[in-house]
C-alpha cells in the first residue's frame, strides 16, 4: 500500500508525506503515523491503548498526548464531502476512521524548474518581541527560529539566516530599514504575549518594495497548539509571495513534532544558551538538550541540537572528554535523521559531528544531503567546506565556504568560518585572499587568539615578517586556546599541521 487516497488527500506512505490536491501538507511525525494506522484499518474501531502502543512503541506516555494528536489531525483534515468528520470518537473505547478510501495511482508531479538563487524572492524574519512577561524571551526567539526553519524548507525563495536577522534584536531601527540592510524583498515581524497556558501571536507580512501590508494575523491558541503555528505562518508567507509558483514548484518538507510541551520548551531554552557561543552557554545548552531527549525521545529537534552542541564543545576546545563528546554528537545526530530524514538540520548536525570525529568523507556525504534538501541553507554550504578541508581538498572547500558566508553574513560563529576559509585559501596557495578572510574574522572579534594565529601564518606566507611578528606579539597578550577547530585537519594531514606550525614559529622569531 504505497499510497492511499481519501477525499482530496493522498497519503504517500513510502515518502512519509500527506498531499492535499497534490500539494504537500505540514503534519507532524506522530500525526502521520496515526493517520497511516487509521487508513490501514478503515471503519475499524481502534482502542486508545492500541493507538498509543503503535505510535509510541515501548514508551510510557499520557493519554493526553494521543488526544492532542487526534485533535490536530481532525483540524488538519476538516470534514468529508458530506460534512462528517474523517475520524470519529467511540465513547469509552477509542477512535475509528469513518471516511471512504479510494486507492489510485500516484499522480504525476509537476516538473520543477530550477530557480536561480539570485532571482528568488528573499524574506527576512525579524525577532519576534515578547510582551508582558519577563523571563520568556527565549519563547519569542524560539518561535522566530521555528518560522525561519519552516520557511527555509520552501525552495523557491531565499530566507535570511537566523543569526543575520537576530543582529537587529532589541535595536530601535525602522523595520523597513532592517529589511533593506538584510537585502530582503519581504519582511515578517510580530510579537508574543503569554498568559498562563495560552499564547497570543501577532504577525504581519510586508512587501518592502512598496511598504504594503500583504497580510496581518493574530492567533489566540493553547500552548499545545504552538507546534503547528510556525507552519501555518510559513504557508501564509509562501502563498502571499507567489500563488502560482506555490502551485507549480512547491516542495515543503514536513515539520516534525511529537506533542510534548516540556521537551519543546527545554529545547528553546537550550537554543537561547547555545547562541551565546561561550563555554558556559554551550554547557548549559547541552544539559537542557539532554533533558529534552530523555523526556521525549521522539522529538527530532532535541537530538539535532544535542548533536550540534556536543560537536561545538569539541570544536571550540571546551571538552574535557573529546572522544565521548564526539560520540554523543554523532549518535544524537544519527538518531535525529532516523526520526526525520527530510530535515536538513539533522544532516547538518551529522556532518559537523563527523567532521570533528575525524570522519570527513562521511561529513561530506551528510553535507551534500543537507544541500540537496535545502540549497539555500547556509550551514549546509559551510559544513561542506569544512568537511572538504578536513578531507584534504582545500581548493574545493573555498567555494562552499564563500557561498555559505554570503548566504548568512552575520552569524556570530562566522568568526570561525572565516578562519577556516582563510586556511583553505592559504593551503590552496592563495595567501592574499587568505589574509583578506582573516582580516574579516579579526573585525568580528579583535581579541580572538586563533584569528591572530591565522593572520600570522598569512603574513609569513606573503613574506611580511614584520606584520607576522606583530601578530605573534599580540597573541602573547590575548588569553585563550589555540585553533582547536583545526585539530582534525592537523591530525589527518600532519604535513599541513607541520606547515602551519612552521609558519607560526617563523612569526615568533
Amino acid at each position: 500500500m504505497p499510497h492511499v487516497t481519501f477525499g482530496p488527500f493522498t497519503l504517500e506512505i513510502d515518502r512519509g508525506m500527506l498531499l492535499r490536491d497534490g500539494q504537500p501538507v505540514a503534519v507532524g511525525q506522530k500525526g502521520l503515523l496515526l493517520l497511516q494506522i487509521f487508513l490501514q484499518s478503515p471503519g475499524k474501531i481502534l482502542s486508545k491503548a492500541s493507538l498509543m502502543d503503535a505510535a509510541w512503541p515501548g514508551v510510557a506516555v499520557e493519554e493526553s498526548n494521543l488526544s492532542v494528536q487526534i485533535a490536530a489531525l481532525r483540524k488538519l483534515l476538516g470534514t468529508a464531502h458530506d460534512g462528517s468528520g474523517w475520524i470519529t470518537t467511540v465513547p469509552r473505547v477509542g477512535y475509528r476512521f469513518a471516511g471512504p478510501l479510494a486507492p489510485r495511482a500516484q499522480p504525476a508531479g509537476p516538473e520543477r524548474a530550477e530557480v536561480n538563487a539570485k532571482s528568488r524572492p528573499s524574506i527576512a524574519v525579524l525577532p519576534f518581541g515578547i510582551i508582558g512577561q519577563a523571563g520568556k524571551e527565549y519563547l519569542a526567539d524560539g518561535l522566530t527560529e521555528d518560522i525561519i526553519t519552516a520557511l527555509s524548507r520552501f525552495r523557491w525563495f531565499r530566507v535570511t539566516g537566523r543569526s543575520s536577522a537576530f543582529t537587529f534584536k532589541g535595536k530601535q531601527m525602522d523595520a523597513m530599514q532592517a529589511a533593506e540592510e538584510l537585502g530582503a524583498r519581504y519582511l515578517l515581524q510580530g510579537s508574543i504575549r503569554q498568559s498562563a497556558l495560552r499564547l497570543r501571536i501577532s504577525a504581519q507580512f510586508i512587501d518592502v518594495s512598496d511598504g504594503s501590508n500583504l497580510w496581518a494575523e493574530r492567533y489566540d491558541l493553547e500552548m499545545a497548539d504552538v507546534f503547528a503555528i510556525q507552519d501555518e505562518i510559513a504557508e501564509r508567507v509562501a502563498g502571499a509571495i507567489e500563488p502560482e509558483l506555490l502551485k507549480t514548484q512547491s516542495h515543503h518538507a514536513i515539520m516534525r513534532h511529537t506533542g510534548n510541551m516540556t521537551a519543546w520548551d527545554l529545547v528553546r531554552q537550550g537554543m537561547w544558551h547555545f547562541h551565546k557561543v561561550t563555554r558556559e552557554g554551550h554547557m548549559a545548552a547541552r544539559t537542557l538538550f539532554r533533558r529534552a531527549c530523555a523526556i521525549d525521545p521522539d522529538l527530532p529537534e532535541s537530538h539535532i541540537w544535542l548533536g550540534r552542541v556536543s560537536a561545538g564543545i569539541v570544536a571550540y576546545g571546551w571538552s574535557d572528554a573529546p572522544t565521548a563528546d564526539s560520540k554523543e554528537a554523532v549518535d544524537a545526530a544519527a538518531h535525529a535523521i532516523t526520526l526525520d530524514p527530510r530535515d536538513p538540520y539533522a544532516h547538518y548536525a551529522f556532518a559537523i559531528a563527523n567532521a570533528y570525529s575525524s570522519a570527513p568523507l562521511v561529513a561530506i556525504s551528510a553535507a551534500e544531503k543537507t544541500i540537496a534538501l535545502s540549497s539555500s541553507f547556509a550551514l549546509g554550504q559551510l559544513v561542506l567546506g569544512l568537511a572538504r578541508l578536513f578531507a584534504g581538498l582545500s581548493r574545493e572547500a573555498i567555494d562552499p565556504f564563500e557561498h555559505g558566508l554570503a548566504l548568512n553574513p552575520n552569524d556570530p560563529q562566522n568568526l570561525v568560518w572565516y578562519n577556516l576559509l582563510a586556511y583553505a585559501q592559504l593551503l590552496a596557495g592563495d595567501a592574499e585572499r587568505a589574509l583578506a578572510a582573516a582580516n574579516t574574522a579579526l573585525a568580528i572579534r579583535p581579541t580572538f587568539r586563533p584569528t591572530l594565529e591565522t593572520l600570522a601564518c598569512c603574513h609569513v606566507a606573503l613574506g611580511q615578517f614584520t606584520d607576522a611578528a606583530r601578530c605573534a606579539s599580540r597573541m602573547n597578550e590575548v588569553a585563550g586556546p589555540e585553533s582547536h577547530f583545526l585539530a582534525p585537519l592537523k591530525q589527518l594531514h600532519p604535513e599541513w599541521g607541520g606547515r602551519i606550525s612552521q609558519m607560526l614559529d617563523r612569526a615568533r622569531t
